[in-house]
């Protein structure tokens, strides 16, 4: 099974781009769902302890969680201690079903893979990108965006341009849906072919 990671900065298109692949059958594991549901769940008690005023009726508030952590950016560490294990365990659990089902190929859909070291968990990694002007407009487009909090957001991110030249491929979305449709379905096809090849082999 060849395990692919996708990931992009801030408004390049990740998610869109993640769903182009499900179209095509690929099982995609999302983190960022995972951690919405872990913030209703396995997460809460300990970020209770650390974040007490960011809990809201027995979930984690994202909003306050964010607000505290602008407040104190040394505690995005400690954060990071909490939740980032507990992703794994679901992403492990995750990779060990499509396995047990016979899939050639899946996809891990990690907003930060570069920055927590998750390469090292993928054999391919699939970077979605566009041009600056484009991912600024689309973020700033976004409820409750400011320039400020965009900044700070891109200050934690690998740069677009490392992140395309460690990438196996990457996906331009500048030019609409249906493009980045077309060089999703060339990925897939590619690498279920490298699948096959390496059964037989």
């Amino acid at each position: 099974m060849i395990i692919v990671g996708l990931t992009g900065s801030i408004g390049m298109g990740k998610s869109t781009t993640a769903a182009l692949f499900a179209d095509e059958g690929v099982p995609v594991n999302d983190a960022d769902r995972v951690v919405h549901e872990l913030y209703r769940s396995e997460a809460v008690a300990p970020i209770a302890r650390l974040f007490p005023d960011a809990i809201v009726g027995g979930i984690v508030d994202r909003a306050k969680l964010s607000a505290n952590l602008a407040k104190n950016p040394a505690k995005f560490k400690e954060l990071e201690a909490i939740v980032h294990p507990l992703v794994r365990d679901k992403e492990r659990a995750f990779l060990d079903r499509q396995s047990a089902l016979g899939h050639a190929l899946v996809l891990l859909d990690i907003p930060l893979l570069f920055e927590t070291g998750g390469e090292k968990r993928v054999d391919r990694i699939v970077v979605v990108s566009c041009e600056p002007e484009l991912q600024r407009e689309r973020v700033l487009a976004r409820p409750g965006m400011t320039e400020e909090k965009f900044q700070l957001i891109l200050s934690r991110q690998v740069p677009d341009a490392q992140k395309r030249a460690r990438a196996d491929y990457v996906i331009d979305t500048g030019h609409g849906i249906d493009s980045a449709r077309a060089q999703v379905k060339t990925i897939v096809r590619e690498l279920r072919e490298q699948a096959e090849r390496t059964d037989n082999a």
